[in-house]
């Protein structure tokens, strides 16, 4: 595997995907000496995630990060149950005026027991896998509830969705919408679905994760979508039902997503005037979350804001399809400072996680603000922090300014609840870590540190 080219590294955070929070994480405090700089962006209590200092250490809800470091070891990705809930309700009240149903996009974090505890709160499921409806229905999320997106759906994924009968298909191409067509024959059912149109809008985030751009491979092309549409209304298995788009992840700015949409019913008012009644309208996803102390993207309540007004009067059923901007910073990722180093040019941080457990800043050069999880009076240091992986691109955080960091101490790697496992490997040979879950004085073990045995389960 060779090292991401040069350039990766070279993006700024406001550039790539680098995530944001509903509301300020962080907030500046006055510097007094190197002891104020090093935590001048402390964890507010009253702030959009449930992770703040406590008599000096670092704590998830009521368990201090260091207690959950003890007992499963590191490296932990950890997740609070309040903040999933907290963000959830907040697309809930959103949207909450009109007929919605809100459908987590699941491939920012697959765990069960995150999918359970949004399942309990009334989730749905946007889904890009059979794998990922495996593990949807698992987590008791209703088929009634899951929208299945993604280019390259093969036929036991289309089998296995027909057969569990999911709420609908969002068909990326008209090849995929023949091969639907006929698979839904050969079961003798007719398929839901909507066509996912790329409304060509620059969604101003990270190139790997814009996907409503004509140069992408997401969806039919605007121009392409009436004909599709009419297309699908002549084949004898196909119930067309909706309409749907996503721009990309990450988004700082409403304007890109008002463009999409108001593209977007204008296709379904030339639709409707055609006698095409489409049930459900699914304006996909994408809010970002805040990494960095200057990041503020927009809340739901002020993506509602541009949305319920352009809608207003349409009889449909809005699905949302969040994923970051509800598990991005509900988690984070607890390591264990192995060494120092110094190699006379830079001062280097090792640490027992690597890029295979939080590919992120290798991959987009995205920045994750790394606290000490024990605070004590320290001078700060400019380091880079990196991973046992043989790479030189194996880092979590360069020219980063820290608190000194001992040997066997604790650090939170924040705002890694999304794209952090999901996107994990073995890479080396490393097996993944454990994920908890925590919601209040309690903590639960969602799924268990990998042994070298697993490394070779299933080879022959």
């Amino acid at each position: 595997m060779l090292a991401p080219p040069i350039w990766i590294y070279n993006f700024v955070a406001s550039t790539i995907d680098c995530q944001r929070a509903l509301k300020k994480a962080f907030i500046p405090e006055p510097e007094k000496d190197s002891f104020d700089r090093a935590f001048s962006y402390m964890v507010k209590k009253s702030s959009m995630h449930y992770f703040s200092y406590k008599h000096g250490e670092l704590y998830a809800e009521g368990i201090p990060l260091a207690e959950l470091a003890a007992k499963f070891g590191t490296p932990l990705y950890v997740y609070s149950a309040k903040t999933l809930r907290r963000h959830f309700t907040a697309y809930e009240k959103a949207f909450g005026a009109v007929p919605h149903i809100i459908c987590f996009a699941m491939k920012a974090n697959s765990n069960s027991g995150v999918l359970s505890a949004l399942a309990h709160e009334g989730s749905g499921a946007d889904i890009v896998s059979g794998g990922e409806l495996f593990r949807a229905l698992k987590a008791g999320i209703p088929a009634g509830k899951i929208v299945y997106a993604g280019v390259g759906k093969t036929e036991d994924e289309i089998k296995l969705a027909l057969k569990n009968r999911i709420l609908m298909f969002n068909v990326e191409s008209a090849d995929e919408l023949e091969e639907i067509d006929r698979v839904a024959g050969l079961m003798r059912v007719k398929a839901p679905v909507a066509l996912r149109v790329n409304p060509d809008v620059d969604p101003r985030t990270h190139p790997y994760i814009s996907t409503g751009m004509k140069k992408y491979k997401f969806g039919i092309p605007l121009k392409e979508a009436l004909p599709a549409y009419e297309a699908a209304a002549r084949m004898k298995n196909i119930n067309v039902v909706g309409i749907q788009k996503h721009i990309g992840s990450q988004l700082t700015e409403l304007e890109p997503f008002k463009d999409s949409l108001n593209r977007l019913l204008a296709l379904l008012d030339l639709l409707e005037g055609r006698g095409m009644k489409l049930k459900y309208l699914d304006i996909g996803g994408g809010l970002g979350i805040r990494y960095t102390e200057d990041e503020n993207p927009p809340a739901p309540a002020e993506l509602a804001k541009v949305v319920l007004p352009l809608i207003k009067g349409r009889d449909v059923t809005l699905i949302v399809e969040p994923g970051r901007s509800i598990v991005g910073n509900a988690g984070v990722l607890v390591t264990k400072c192995l060494y120092r180093k110094s190699s006379g040019v830079k001062d280097f941080v090792i640490v027992d996680a690597g890029m295979n457990d939080l590919v992120r800043p290798s991959l987009y050069g995205a920045h994750h603000d790394i606290l000490p999880v024990r605070k004590a009076k320290r001078p700060l240091e400019k380091v880079d922090v990196v991973g046992p992986v043989c790479e030189s691109g194996d880092f979590l955080a360069r020219d980063r300014q820290l608190p000194a960091t001992a040997r066997g101490e604790l650090l939170a790697v924040m705002s890694a609840g999304a794209y952090g496992f999901t996107m994990g490997s073995n890479y080396n040979s490393r097996p993944r870590p454990a994920e908890v879950l925590v919601d209040g004085d309690e903590c639960r073990l969602v799924r268990k540190r990998e042994t070298y045995r697993d490394l070779t389960r299933g080879e022959m």
